[in-house]
Protein backbone atom coordinates (compact mmCIF):
# COMPACT_ATOMS: atom_id res chain seq x y z
CA UNK A 1 0.00 0.00 0.00
CA UNK A 2 0.83 3.56 -0.41
CA UNK A 3 2.34 5.23 2.53
CA UNK A 4 0.73 8.90 2.16
CA UNK A 5 0.04 11.47 4.72
CA UNK A 6 -3.05 13.13 4.55
CA UNK A 7 -2.23 17.37 4.66
CA UNK A 8 -5.64 19.07 5.63
CA UNK A 9 -6.55 22.36 4.18
CA UNK A 10 -4.69 22.20 0.96
CA UNK A 11 -4.76 24.95 -1.51
CA UNK A 12 -5.50 23.40 -4.79
CA UNK A 13 -5.29 25.91 -6.89
CA UNK A 14 -1.92 26.96 -5.84
CA UNK A 15 -0.79 23.51 -6.18
CA UNK A 16 -1.69 23.43 -9.79
CA UNK A 17 -0.40 26.21 -10.93
CA UNK A 18 2.92 24.62 -9.15
CA UNK A 19 2.41 21.59 -11.46
CA UNK A 20 1.87 23.75 -14.36
CA UNK A 21 5.39 25.50 -13.77
CA UNK A 22 6.81 21.94 -13.69
CA UNK A 23 4.61 20.94 -16.78
CA UNK A 24 6.07 23.95 -18.74
CA UNK A 25 9.62 23.40 -17.36
CA UNK A 26 9.15 19.64 -18.87
CA UNK A 27 9.01 20.85 -22.12
CA UNK A 28 11.40 23.33 -22.14
CA UNK A 29 13.92 24.90 -24.41
CA UNK A 30 16.68 21.77 -24.14
CA UNK A 31 13.68 19.13 -25.91
CA UNK A 32 12.83 21.28 -28.61
CA UNK A 33 16.33 21.57 -29.49
CA UNK A 34 16.71 18.27 -28.99
CA UNK A 35 13.79 17.35 -31.57
CA UNK A 36 15.13 20.31 -33.78
CA UNK A 37 18.73 18.94 -34.23
CA UNK A 38 17.73 15.28 -34.52
CA UNK A 39 14.61 15.64 -36.96
CA UNK A 40 12.25 12.54 -36.16
CA UNK A 41 12.98 9.73 -34.34
CA UNK A 42 13.00 7.33 -37.19
CA UNK A 43 15.36 9.67 -38.97
CA UNK A 44 17.79 9.32 -35.60
CA UNK A 45 16.98 5.44 -35.71
CA UNK A 46 18.44 4.62 -38.98
CA UNK A 47 21.67 5.95 -38.61
CA UNK A 48 22.37 3.06 -35.59
CA UNK A 49 24.16 -0.19 -36.83
CA UNK A 50 20.93 -2.72 -38.34
CA UNK A 51 21.89 -5.13 -35.44
CA UNK A 52 21.65 -2.76 -32.79
CA UNK A 53 18.45 -1.05 -34.35
CA UNK A 54 16.45 -4.66 -34.63
CA UNK A 55 17.51 -5.18 -30.96
CA UNK A 56 17.03 -2.07 -29.81
CA UNK A 57 13.43 -3.25 -27.87
CA UNK A 58 14.90 -6.38 -26.42
CA UNK A 59 17.87 -4.09 -25.10
CA UNK A 60 15.07 -1.67 -23.60
CA UNK A 61 13.58 -4.81 -21.78
CA UNK A 62 16.57 -5.68 -20.18
CA UNK A 63 17.63 -2.18 -19.19
CA UNK A 64 14.10 -1.49 -17.83
CA UNK A 65 14.41 -4.89 -15.23
CA UNK A 66 17.94 -4.17 -14.32
CA UNK A 67 16.94 -0.86 -13.71
CA UNK A 68 14.29 -1.21 -11.55
CA UNK A 69 16.38 -4.01 -9.22
CA UNK A 70 19.18 -1.19 -9.47
CA UNK A 71 17.07 1.39 -8.43
CA UNK A 72 15.00 0.15 -5.87
CA UNK A 73 18.65 -1.97 -4.25
CA UNK A 74 20.08 1.99 -4.13
CA UNK A 75 17.53 3.18 -2.31
CA UNK A 76 19.29 1.40 0.83
CA UNK A 77 22.31 2.20 0.85
CA UNK A 78 21.92 5.91 -0.77
CA UNK A 79 19.17 8.40 0.12
CA UNK A 80 17.25 10.36 -2.53
CA UNK A 81 19.28 12.65 -4.31
CA UNK A 82 18.07 16.44 -5.56
CA UNK A 83 17.69 16.48 -8.60
CA UNK A 84 20.18 19.00 -9.86
CA UNK A 85 22.18 16.29 -8.18
CA UNK A 86 20.70 13.37 -10.50
CA UNK A 87 21.50 15.61 -13.37
CA UNK A 88 24.90 16.15 -13.06
CA UNK A 89 25.42 12.26 -12.34
CA UNK A 90 23.55 11.21 -15.94
CA UNK A 91 25.64 14.10 -17.16
CA UNK A 92 28.58 12.91 -16.61
CA UNK A 93 27.27 8.72 -16.99
CA UNK A 94 26.64 10.33 -20.79
CA UNK A 95 29.04 11.78 -21.35
CA UNK A 96 31.50 8.61 -20.44
CA UNK A 97 29.39 6.32 -22.48
CA UNK A 98 29.40 8.20 -25.62
CA UNK A 99 33.59 8.56 -25.49
CA UNK A 100 33.64 5.20 -27.42
CA UNK A 101 30.65 5.26 -29.73
CA UNK A 102 27.83 2.84 -29.73
CA UNK A 103 29.85 0.13 -27.83
CA UNK A 104 30.49 2.05 -24.59
CA UNK A 105 26.91 3.54 -25.04
CA UNK A 106 25.36 0.39 -24.93
CA UNK A 107 27.49 -0.68 -21.72
CA UNK A 108 25.96 2.65 -19.98
CA UNK A 109 22.21 2.36 -21.26
CA UNK A 110 21.76 0.00 -17.70
CA UNK A 111 22.66 2.63 -15.75
CA UNK A 112 21.31 5.52 -17.29
CA UNK A 113 18.12 4.11 -17.34
CA UNK A 114 18.21 3.07 -13.37
CA UNK A 115 19.54 6.57 -12.82
CA UNK A 116 16.42 8.30 -14.48
CA UNK A 117 14.14 5.56 -12.50
CA UNK A 118 15.80 6.01 -9.53
CA UNK A 119 15.16 10.23 -9.83
CA UNK A 120 11.41 9.07 -10.72
CA UNK A 121 11.58 7.46 -7.17
CA UNK A 122 12.89 10.70 -5.64
CA UNK A 123 9.94 12.54 -7.22
CA UNK A 124 7.51 10.18 -6.38
CA UNK A 125 9.01 10.09 -2.63
CA UNK A 126 8.91 14.24 -2.29
CA UNK A 127 4.96 13.79 -3.17
CA UNK A 128 4.63 11.80 -0.13
CA UNK A 129 4.45 8.48 -1.66
CA UNK A 130 6.47 5.41 -1.26
CA UNK A 131 8.84 4.26 -3.67
CA UNK A 132 8.82 0.55 -2.26
CA UNK A 133 5.14 0.32 -2.89
CA UNK A 134 3.84 -1.97 -5.61
CA UNK A 135 1.84 0.40 -7.59
CA UNK A 136 4.27 3.48 -6.57
CA UNK A 137 6.72 1.36 -8.79
CA UNK A 138 4.31 0.92 -11.60
CA UNK A 139 4.03 4.23 -12.13
CA UNK A 140 7.62 5.06 -11.92
CA UNK A 141 7.89 2.51 -14.64
CA UNK A 142 5.30 4.12 -16.73
CA UNK A 143 6.57 7.58 -16.24
CA UNK A 144 9.29 6.72 -18.56
CA UNK A 145 7.17 5.99 -21.37
CA UNK A 146 4.72 9.07 -21.07
CA UNK A 147 4.76 12.74 -22.00
CA UNK A 148 3.01 13.64 -19.26
CA UNK A 149 -0.91 13.12 -18.23
CA UNK A 150 -2.33 15.77 -20.37
CA UNK A 151 -1.44 13.49 -23.41
CA UNK A 152 -4.37 11.01 -23.29
CA UNK A 153 -2.56 8.37 -25.76
CA UNK A 154 0.32 7.73 -23.93
CA UNK A 155 -1.30 5.06 -21.52
CA UNK A 156 -3.91 3.51 -23.82
CA UNK A 157 -1.89 0.45 -24.64
CA UNK A 158 -1.70 0.03 -20.73
CA UNK A 159 -5.13 0.08 -19.89
CA UNK A 160 -5.36 -3.21 -18.80
CA UNK A 161 -3.60 -2.39 -15.53
CA UNK A 162 -5.33 -0.60 -12.70
CA UNK A 163 -2.62 1.73 -10.20
CA UNK A 164 -4.87 -0.10 -7.52
CA UNK A 165 -3.45 -3.66 -8.76
CA UNK A 166 -0.90 -5.26 -6.49
CA UNK A 167 1.37 -6.37 -9.24
CA UNK A 168 2.92 -9.56 -9.51
CA UNK A 169 6.11 -11.35 -11.48
CA UNK A 170 4.05 -12.10 -14.84
CA UNK A 171 2.30 -8.40 -13.82
CA UNK A 172 5.20 -6.59 -13.96
CA UNK A 173 6.94 -8.28 -17.10
CA UNK A 174 3.50 -7.52 -18.79
CA UNK A 175 3.98 -3.83 -18.20
CA UNK A 176 7.97 -3.49 -18.87
CA UNK A 177 7.17 -5.30 -22.21
CA UNK A 178 4.49 -2.43 -22.93
CA UNK A 179 6.44 0.41 -21.92
CA UNK A 180 10.06 -0.92 -23.36
CA UNK A 181 8.76 0.21 -27.22
CA UNK A 182 7.94 3.61 -26.64
CA UNK A 183 11.19 3.83 -23.94
CA UNK A 184 13.21 2.30 -26.86
CA UNK A 185 12.63 5.15 -29.21
CA UNK A 186 13.93 7.53 -26.20
CA UNK A 187 17.48 5.10 -26.09
CA UNK A 188 17.59 4.89 -30.07
CA UNK A 189 17.61 8.62 -30.26
CA UNK A 190 19.99 8.69 -27.41
CA UNK A 191 21.95 5.95 -29.06
CA UNK A 192 22.19 7.67 -32.32
CA UNK A 193 23.87 10.77 -30.75
CA UNK A 194 26.18 8.92 -29.01
CA UNK A 195 27.17 6.64 -32.15
CA UNK A 196 30.22 9.10 -32.91
CA UNK A 197 33.17 8.54 -30.65
CA UNK A 198 34.37 11.61 -28.55
CA UNK A 199 32.01 13.65 -30.37
CA UNK A 200 29.38 11.69 -29.02
CA UNK A 201 31.09 12.63 -25.41
CA UNK A 202 29.20 15.86 -25.71
CA UNK A 203 26.40 14.80 -27.16
CA UNK A 204 25.38 11.83 -24.55
CA UNK A 205 25.99 14.07 -21.47
CA UNK A 206 23.63 16.83 -23.37
CA UNK A 207 21.01 14.18 -24.04
CA UNK A 208 21.40 12.80 -20.61
CA UNK A 209 20.90 16.64 -19.05
CA UNK A 210 17.99 17.28 -21.05
CA UNK A 211 16.03 13.85 -20.38
CA UNK A 212 16.94 13.71 -16.89
CA UNK A 213 15.39 17.22 -16.21
CA UNK A 214 12.46 16.18 -18.30
CA UNK A 215 11.51 12.98 -16.59
CA UNK A 216 12.04 14.78 -12.92
CA UNK A 217 9.51 17.60 -13.84
CA UNK A 218 7.17 15.04 -15.71
CA UNK A 219 7.15 12.67 -12.15
CA UNK A 220 6.41 15.75 -10.32
CA UNK A 221 3.62 15.89 -12.59
CA UNK A 222 2.31 12.89 -12.28
CA UNK A 223 2.58 12.14 -8.41
CA UNK A 224 2.03 15.58 -7.25
CA UNK A 225 -1.68 15.23 -9.23
CA UNK A 226 -1.84 11.78 -7.24
CA UNK A 227 -1.20 13.35 -4.07
CA UNK A 228 -3.27 16.10 -4.92
CA UNK A 229 -6.44 13.86 -5.84
CA UNK A 230 -5.82 12.36 -2.13
CA UNK A 231 -5.49 15.63 0.22
CA UNK A 232 -8.02 17.71 -1.53
CA UNK A 233 -10.82 15.05 -2.34
CA UNK A 234 -10.89 16.20 -5.71
CA UNK A 235 -11.35 13.18 -8.55
CA UNK A 236 -8.23 12.45 -10.78
CA UNK A 237 -9.72 13.31 -13.77
CA UNK A 238 -11.38 16.89 -12.85
CA UNK A 239 -7.41 17.09 -11.59
CA UNK A 240 -6.33 16.89 -15.39
CA UNK A 241 -9.02 19.09 -16.52
CA UNK A 242 -8.09 22.13 -14.56
CA UNK A 243 -4.34 21.88 -15.50
CA UNK A 244 -5.12 21.49 -19.10
CA UNK A 245 -6.74 24.39 -18.99
CA UNK A 246 -3.94 26.43 -17.10
CA UNK A 247 -1.75 25.24 -19.77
Amino acid sequence: MQNVVLVENVDAEAELDRLADHYRSAGGAGVKLLNKLGGSAESLLEQLPEPVRHGLTGATEQALWLAMHAAQGSRRAVPDQKPWVNTAVTTAMGAAGGLGGVSTALMELPATTAMLLRAIQGAAAREGFDPKAENVKFDCVRVLSASGPLSHDDGADLGFFSVRLTLTGPAMQRLIAAVAPRFSIVLGQKLAAQSVPVLGALAGGGTNYVYTRYYQHIARVHFGLRRLAIDADIPHDELVRQLSARM
